[in-house]
């Protein structure tokens, strides 16, 4: 009998507590070389229920090997995809603090990608020593296996022979029974020949029980000591084989716990990187971002003047004032003619219509 204690962790309210010990009583530990015998001699029951349990934990290994590749794959799979993500043209007409944090993004993307391709490749060298443990367990139960088949098969060969041999010695014995009983039946009615045949026949089936005898008894010795050498390397392949067993199930726990860690690394180590362009972010700045561009790509500070409507008719009504630039040059009123002037020629003169707007010249 054995005690141990076990300390239970409560989780309240985001505090862990940590309960009193719990004394435990467990019976004596169980080990192969106690549980897995057979009441029939020749019997293989015990020892084939253990080669199935270690053929059944081979597989296991052989799966979970198989899972780490397959997550190896898929992790460098998405690390390459992530890499060329991070290659694409991502805010390349940016400028100032936003192009910049966005430069901090895509080297961080480029980066977890190194980490997963990272990851993957631990997760092939997992794979690889449990493919490793696997080969070295199964060379090891395989020289302990052919030796046991070799002493399965010389016990039964044995057990054979020694069975044989009893029925031939029990055989003789009755045949020198019978035959004794013949010689003292007819001891007093039989002459002396016939009696000297029942007792030469009585010698003989004597001897034959007495050869028969030693044949049983040196077949039932040597069935012992094949017996004797048997359960010897029993135990010891019972041993061999709970040390396997103990091996291979901390093996596997220990890796599918190193796994776990090392898929919490990962997403410690994405944070961290996360975490730079956070930081990034933070010194994005908006207004000075907007006045960045404004400074750099600015084009003038007044809008266009507004477009008037000008009507086609009502411009030759009402004419617009002309500007100073453009008023016409005075006109120059020659003088009245020479009343004197007798010649009969008509000198021409220049009237202003002020109802027409255009001057007439008269006659």
């Amino acid at each position: 009998m054995r005690s141990s204690s076990v300390t239970h962790t409560v989780k309240t309210c985001g505090i862990r507590r940590v309960l009193l010990p719990v004394f435990l009583s467990t019976m004596r530990e169980l080990h192969f070389k106690d549980c897995f015998w057979n009441g029939d001699i020749t019997g293989t029951g015990g020892y084939d229920s253990i080669i199935q349990h270690l053929n059944d934990g081979k597989k296991t290994c052989k799966e979970i090997e198989d899972f780490m590749k397959a997550r190896a794959s898929i992790e460098e799979k998405y690390a390459k995809e992530l890499l060329g993500l991070s290659k694409k043209m991502c805010g390349c007409n940016e400028m100032n603090t936003l192009k910049r944090s966005l430069d901090v993004f895509k080297l961080q993307t480029e980066h977890v990608s190194s980490s997963h391709l990272q990851l993957a490749q631990t997760m092939k060298d997992e794979a690889k020593k449990l493919e490793d443990f696997r080969e070295r367990q199964k060379e090891t139960r395989k020289k302990v296996e052919q030796q046991m088949d070799v002493l399965h098969k010389q016990r039964a060969t044995q057990f054979k022979k020694t069975t044989e041999s009893k029925k031939t010695y029990e055989q003789k014995c009755r045949d020198k029974e019978e035959a004794e009983q013949n010689m003292n039946r007819n001891a007093s009615t039989s002459s002396a020949k016939q009696q000297a045949k029942l007792f030469a026949r009585t010698h003989q089936a004597k001897l034959n029980a007495e050869v028969a005898d030693r044949l049983y008894m040196q077949n039932v010795a040597m069935l012992g000591k094949i017996r004797e050498d048997w359960q010897k390397e029993h135990v010891k392949a019972c041993e061999v084989f709970e040390k396997q067993e103990v091996e291979r199930i901390n093996t596997l726990r220990n890796m599918v716990w190193t796994h776990l860690n090392q898929l919490s690394q990962q997403c410690v180590t994405s944070d961290e990187l996360y975490e730079e362009v956070r930081r990034s972010l933070e010194q994005c700045d908006i207004q000075e971002d907007i006045e960045h561009f404004v400074n750099l790509r600015r084009t003038g500070d007044k809008p266009p003047a507004p477009i008037l409507y000008e009507n086609f008719y009502g411009s030759q009504r009402v004419p617009a004032a002309p500007s100073a630039t453009q008023m016409a040059p005075s006109i120059t009123r020659r003088p009245l003619p020479n009343p004197t002037n007798t010649g009969g020629d008509l000198i021409p003169s220049t009237v202003l219509d002020p109802d027409q707007g255009y001057s007439v010249v008269q006659y």
